[in-house]
């Protein structure tokens, strides 16, 4: 309570209404699995990179972040076709987490190899190697990334501190971390800012703040400051790194600085920690001849690896100024230097791909594959398209940690690919190893335009076959954003795809339906569809996948926005709130078509009082709300009854 201890006016704000509760995400998508390239957690500079699931809300920005449709061996991407089908397909928000299985050194304590999976190019390539640039994340699409870097020199920074020029010499426009290029005034003219002489390694210097707060040059001991000397030109100069990534790929970072001093440094901006460009595709570090020359260590894939990156050399004499900038411009716009080796690790496993938790009592050791997937709380559907390439008892592996991925979490639905090129028989088997109403078994599989290949001219088209799960989850999301959760995602036209691989026809349905496997139909003159509905589940509760869902967005909803009933004091002040609060929930859900009855007492009822409620449970500081809805169930089979009858004799 306030306290009134001195006599005056008191304004106080209250209020007269109870908390309301919003409703969460339900079309957010989450894939686990292997791509071609992109963010995954390993080690550098003995600290953990760990970008977690990355968010993309359209196929342009996945194929920035994590590469494009094929893998490194030319091989399709299931992830990436799985994701452009989703975006295809109403698609907005998906969640990424990279599966890589990292190959490693044999050493006691192992640590990844970093050529065998990280590519990476010395500067310069040939005498004493000063720099090298890694690709930033492992693959071996990293050996297709060039990188060019070209300087820019400035006029004069160098001017009198005094308008007669008798006095000292100061810089002006630059900042501490700015590299200048010095050269004497005397014995020919200084170059123009448009010359494009690079600068000799001797010319260069780094700008330094002296005690006294003014701009001179860094010594070579790396502390003094040396003030400008008189009868010199000092002219800035600032770089730009193009890197190219295949054909489509080209990133430009302008006005780059050559110190790490610089907020715009080069080893910053385009550094192993925090990058400026969170895409970005390589990062730069200093390293010593030795460490440059060292062998590759012998690598084994016979066990696991753990979570760790390539080996950064840490330089015992780092290079001087001008030794770094030589070594930089040796890769120009003309000779563009790419990088080399890498690999995509081991195949994974099941236990890749399912991953593992976060260890609590170890920051180095992330959470990884599906599991990651875990740590974010908007996901309301998740697959893992490639759990079809595993051998089929593995596959059945895969999809049991699918699933209880999703209901160890509750508040997620998984939709379950099955194998490839199943018969009627064989996925009618593959189902019935299953129960559970947080998953969905849709088939067949898809046939797409190959958009890998480029057909030959006179040739059939290039055709590739999909699993579906990618052009499921599209279509719920769009039905969520035009419908509700709580329209069943069915009699939906799936965009992008040629035909389906195997026709399920009506009596084929017949057979599919009450097993719970959903089929996509084609019909003539309606195109392709989403022709079914149903859960993995043998209970006639939870038989429909928009129940399911529907219960989904109630409960995560009421339980994230009722949070702050926690540790109030449970009296009946409190139970009215939260019956209020859900209350005035439930009825804009029934407005919005979600529930049945004709008016709100027939759609849901809302009880926390003493019914609810023992002594007992409140001395225990149990609160408990009892919720009952009425959901509405899709018309899955639509009957009309038609008879004759005689002009005179009554309608039955």
């Amino acid at each position: 309570m306030p306290e009134y201890l001195t006599p005056g006016v008191y304004v106080e704000e209250t209020s007269f209404r109870s908390r309301s509760i919003e409703g969460v995400p339900t079309s957010t998508f989450g894939m686990a699995g292997r791509t071609a390239y992109g963010p995954v957690p390993y080690l550098a500079n003995g600290r953990v990179l760990v970008p977690g699931p990355t968010l993309v809300t359209s196929f342009t920005e996945y194929e920035r972040a994590f590469g494009g449709l094929t893998l490194g061996d030319g091989t399709p991407c299931r992830l990436a076709l799985a994701a452009r089908a989703f975006f295809a397909n109403g698609g907005r928000r998906l969640y990424v987490s990279r599966v890589f299985s990292f190959v490693r050194t044999t050493d006691a304590t192992p640590v990844v190899d970093g050529p065998a999976n990280f590519a990476s190019l010395t500067v310069p390539s040939t005498g004493t190697a000063v720099l090298r640039w890694w690709a930033r994340w492992p693959g071996l699409a990293g050996a297709g990334i060039s990188v060019a870097v070209a300087f820019r020199r400035s006029k004069n920074v160098l001017i009198p501190a005094t308008a007669n020029g008798a006095a000292a010499l100061r810089l002006t426009g630059v900042q501490p971390g700015a590299a200048v290029e010095v050269l004497p005034l005397a014995g020919g003219r200084p170059p123009a800012p448009d010359d494009r002489t690079k600068p000799r390694a001797a010319d260069v210097r780094i700008v330094a703040r002296a005690a006294d707060g003014s701009l001179g040059y860094l010594a070579a001991n790396g502390t003094d400051v040396d003030p400008p000397a008189a009868g010199t030109a000092a002219f800035h100069i600032t770089l730009a790194v193009t890197v190219r990534s295949g054909a489509d790929r080209l990133d430009v970072y302008n006005e780059l600085e050559l110190d790490e001093r610089h907020p715009r440094a080069v080893t910053r901006v385009l550094g192993a920690k925090e990058p400026a460009d969170e895409f970005s595709l390589v990062w730069l570090a200093d390293l010593t001849a030795a460490a440059a020359a060292a062998p590759v260590t012998p690598v084994t894939p016979a066990a696991p690896p753990p979570l760790v990156g390539p080996p950064v050399p840490l330089a015992a004499a780092p290079p001087t100024a001008g030794d770094r900038l030589t070594a930089l411009l040796s890769l120009d716009a003309a000779h563009p230097g790419f990088l080399l080796g890498g690999g995509d690790g081991l195949d994974p496993g099941v236990a890749d791909l399912l991953g593992e938790p976060a260890d609590p009592d170890d920051l180095n050791r992330p959470a990884t594959g599906l599991a990651a997937l875990g740590e974010v709380d908007d996901i309301a559907v998740v697959a893992v398209p490639d759990t079809v390439d595993q051998p089929e008892p593995q596959q059945q592996e895969a999809v049991d940690g699918l699933i209880a991925h999703c209901e160890q979490l509750r508040y997620r639905m998984a939709i379950v690919d099955p194998p490839k090129d199943s018969a009627i028989s064989g996925v009618r088997r593959f189902r019935a190893q299953f129960d559970s109403s947080y998953a969905a078994l849709y088939y067949p599989w898809l046939r797409i335009t190959d958009p890998t290949r480029r057909p030959d001219p006179g040739a059939p088209v290039p055709m590739l076959d999909v699993p579906p799960s990618g052009f499921v989850a599209g279509i719920y999301a769009r039905s969520d954003t035009e419908r509700g959760v709580f329209k069943a995602p069915a009699n939906e036209v799936v965009h992008g795809m040629g035909e389906f691989v195997t026709n399920v026809t009506y009596d084929r349905q017949a057979v599919l339906n009450p097993e719970g496997i959903n089929a996509l139909r084609f019909f003539e003159g309606r195109s392709h569809r989403v022709w079914g509905a149903r859960t993995m589940s043998s209970d006639p509760e939870w038989k429909y996948v928009n129940v399911r869902r529907l219960f989904i967005y109630l409960e995560h909803s009421i339980d994230k926005s009722t949070q702050w009933a926690v540790f109030e004091p449970n009296n009946e002040r409190l139970w009215a709130s939260v019956r209020q609060s859900v209350e005035d929930f439930l009825l804009v859900t029934w407005k919005s078509g979600a529930l049945m009855g004709s008016k709100p007492e027939e759609a849901f009822f809302v009880r926390c009082d003493r019914t609810t409620m023992t002594q007992n449970d409140i001395d225990n500081g149990r609160m408990i709300c009892l919720i009952g809805v009425a959901p509405t169930y899709p018309a899955e089979f639509v009957i009309f009854r038609i008879g004759q009858f005689t002009a005179d004799a009554p309608a039955a």
